[in-house]
């Protein structure tokens, strides 16, 4: 077998193929940093197939959920894939299929809406609109870019990722009030949710902006992430509905299993279903 040393190049070269593949860019950010944890790891050693299996042993010893320590052997995986290293993919931990969520990670409708009016109160409009976008809309927040004056202006979004086209529509309410928001601020194209300079707000500047308002909105950190959002419309709309096809081309999900895993209940729902069967006497 070759003398598989990796190296920047072969780093570097994977993530130009990631962004030629139209890859969300959170999604590369995160396949990079977890690459370049493997490298680390790694300190100069060659690639074999005994070593990609101690460095799960090394992840598993971490003390890290088997959902982290598989996101990370996803990303190593598909550089080997992508560097023809085929025999030295990595095997994923087996994980049972949860049929619930935790409640610590469960965002509420009513948590959501003090989220909301704690952002306005503090006259942070445009993060309280930002949050409305996503949740009354079910878009990624790498997708809010697209909500553009113009898009506003006609209720309809196109979303282009990975070369495939997603029409959303924009709930009436939301579209005059996006159309008011960017007359107010001048915006006459373009995105809605833009700094200073102009440029679109990143994942990151709108997480970190919503961490912010967890003390005096009264609810807890971990429940408080621009994807809660996503999941609120998902649970929300699935309960209007029951219509998990539709539900799939709205969230734009090609598989209709990860649309499930938007739809598990808490724990304390799932207790309460399970007492309501009444078969204990």
């Amino acid at each position: 077998m070759e003398n598989r040393i990796l190296t920047h190049t072969h780093i570097s070269n994977y993530i130009a193929h990631l962004h030629a593949g139209e890859h969300a860019r959170a999604t590369v950010e995160k396949y990079l940093r977890d690459v370049r944890a493997f490298t680390g790891w790694l300190d100069g050693k060659s690639v074999k197939k005994e070593t990609a299996a101690q460095y799960k042993a090394f992840l598993s010893g971490q003390g890290q959920t088997p959902a982290t320590i598989n996101a990370k052997i996803s990303a190593v995986n598909s550089l080997f894939r992508f560097l023809g290293w085929e025999d030295c993919r990595i095997k994923f931990l087996k994980i049972q299929r949860r049929t619930f969520r935790e409640s610590s990670k469960e965002l509420t409708r009513t948590e959501y809406l003090r989220l909301v009016e704690t952002a306005q109160a503090l006259n942070r409009q445009w993060l309280a609109l930002a949050m409305e976008t996503i949740c009354a809309t079910g878009i990624r927040v790498s997708e809010l870019r697209y909500i553009t004056a113009e898009a506003s202006a006609a209720g309809r979004v196109d979303v282009i990722l990975k070369g495939k086209v997603r029409t959303i529509l924009l709930p009436g309410k939301l579209a005059r009030k996006l159309c008011k928001y960017a007359k107010k601020q001048k915006i006459v194209s373009g995105a809605i949710f833009r700094t200073r300079d102009g440029n679109p707000l990143t994942r990151f500047q709108i997480w970190r902006a919503m961490k912010s308002l967890c003390k005096k909105a009264g609810v807890e950190s971990s429940k408080v992430f621009p994807h809660n959002l996503r999941h609120l419309f998902a649970v929300t709309f699935y309960r209007s509905t029951r219509d998990i096809v539709k539900l799939a081309d709205v969230l734009g999900h090609s598989s209709i299993n990860t649309t499930r895993i938007y739809l598990m209940t808490t724990g304390s729902e799932h207790i309460r279903c399970l007492e309501q069967l009444g078969l204990v006497r």
